[in-house]
């Protein structure tokens, strides 16, 4: 038998890795492993240049343009070859952040063989400034703040987009869809009437909401030494004001600085940021069930041409929801991992323990589940054709939901004067509960409640198809 872990490509043991990859891919340039060295490597750089830019170690160097463009350049051009000098490099140093500071360094002393220049065109600096790489910084200072750089963009530039289009997507279905009336099921059981438009505007609301949390996450991040102290800074270079140089680095990365830290950052931005996105996953699974139900019961129709060619292998009259199904398992999936991280980041004994290293790994697993889950359900909704004569059909064969706005008519009216309306409740419990109303049944009972006659007109013109409210209104705030 053939040893699959042998075989050449290598063969994904995960899913996002293998059959689903060509969705969880753009994730791969964020919260992979590499994305990760490469953030580190900016870090690494920006910091260099930081320092050298203000000024803030007497006797180092300034930097000419030609010397940053350069070390930028490093960071852009970061690919297969570095990843693979990166793999090579921690060999020896059974270390991935020392790996990227002795990658750079060899970057520095490759500068001048590149053509670069120094200030007034003389030679580079760059290979007499190895000690300026990771001074200062613990990993932690390093990693932090690379976690915040990459979760922060894969959010942004992957994630946000596509729960945005669920959202439009949904908000569509409902504007198109607000004035089909549909029975609602409360319970399970037959109920007060809406629109299939506003049930979808409901989910669309929530969903809208919590995209709009995460839009507003803060990242955080810190670059201030073995226990957060500054130690080794002011008694290396006392003149410097180390608080006012961290606040401008981290912020000139585009994060939030944080300025009271342990040995790490203390993770409870992103506890808040992943549970606002299991919170969306929830609402998204809500509405993957919910969809499903609405198949079961005819509701939506799913067009072959959506779904793929084979519905059952056994019966081919089918066509199954798997876009739905797929969905909730993922987001299952999601949420199982986005809860651990939230749950497990925001602890660390004392000033250090590194569980929060391996923890971090499996950010971009939890993200992948979730925009495969997105994904699948925007495919679903795509698929799909309301039958609105199905939900006529429900509607005229469910007559005692009338039950409800006769019973709170009578009882409008006792208090408005009208005799004749006593125990409204327990006369319309008598005539509906358990029972199929007919519409002449309901019209009969109407009738002979000796109600005023504007209200007795209201009632009769009632029919379950018109007994949705404002439902259509209500559609309309997801415009506002």
């Amino acid at each position: 038998m053939v040893d699959l872990s042998t075989v050449t490509p290598a063969i994904a043991l995960g899913p996002l890795d293998g059959r689903y990859r060509s969705v969880a891919a753009p994730l791969t340039n964020y919260l992979s492993e590499a994305a990760l060295n490469r953030a580190r490597l900016t870090v690494e750089v920006e910091w260099l240049v930081h320092l050298t830019d203000d000024g803030v170690l007497p006797g180092a160097p300034t930097l000419s343009d030609a010397e940053r463009s350069y070390l930028r350049g490093v960071v852009e051009s970061f690919g297969a070859d570095e990843i693979a000098e990166l793999a090579e490099i921690e060999t020896v140093t059974r270390h991935d952040v020392k790996a990227v500071e002795y990658l750079l360094k060899r970057r520095l002393d490759a500068a001048a063989d590149a053509g670069v220049t120094g200030t007034d065109g003389g030679a580079t600096v760059l290979p007499t400034v190895h000690e300026i790489v990771h001074i200062f910084c613990t990993s932690e200072d390093v990693n932090n703040l690379s976690y915040a750089l990459t979760v922060r963009d894969a959010v942004q530039d992957v994630w946000l987009p596509a729960a945005r289009g669920l959202v439009e997507d949904l908000a569509a279905i409902a504007r198109d869809n607000a004035d089909a009336a549909m029975l609602s099921r409360t319970h399970g059981q037959a109920a007060t009437p809406t629109t299939l438009g506003k049930e979808m505007a409901v989910l669309a609301w929530r969903l809208g909401r919590q995209v709009k949390r995460v839009e507003r996450a803060e990242y955080l991040g810190k670059i201030n030494g073995a226990t957060g102290t500054y130690g080794a800074h002011v008694v290396s270079v006392p003149g410097a004001d180390w608080q006012e140089v961290s606040r401008t680095f981290v912020e000139g990365l585009g994060l939030t600085w944080n300025p009271l830290t342990t040995q790490i950052e203390s993770h409870d931005w992103q506890a808040e940021l992943y549970s606002d996105v299991a919170r969306f996953n929830r609402i998204a699974h809500n509405l993957a069930t919910d969809v499903w139900t609405y198949i079961s019961l005819g509701y939506f129709h799913q067009r072959l041409s959506a779904q793929g060619s084979t519905g059952s292998s056994t019966m081919p009259h089918k066509v199954n929801p798997i876009r739905f199904e797929n969905g909730e398992a993922n987001l299952e999936i999601s949420c199982s991992l986005l809860d651990t991280l939230a749950a497990t980041l925001v602890t660390s004994r004392m000033q250090r323990d590194l569980t929060d290293s391996t923890t971090q790994r499996n950010i971009g697993v939890a993200f992948g589940h979730s925009l495969l889950a997105i994904d699948n359900i925007r495919r679903g909704l795509a698929g799909l054709d309301v039958d609105r004569n199905r939900l006529a059909e429900d509607l005229d064969a469910t007559w005692e939901v009338l039950g409800e706005p006769v019973q709170q008519a009578m009882r409008a009216a006792s208090v408005a004067g009208a005799t004749g309306m006593a125990d409204p409740y327990e006369r319309l419990k008598e005539l509906t509960r358990g029972k199929k109303v007919t519409p002449e049944a309901m019209r009969d009972f109407i009738k002979g409640l000796g109600m005023p006659a504007e209200v007795e007109e209201r009632l009769l013109a009632l029919t379950p198809g018109t007994y949705t409210g404002i439902a259509e209104q209500l559609v309309a705030h997801l415009d506002k």
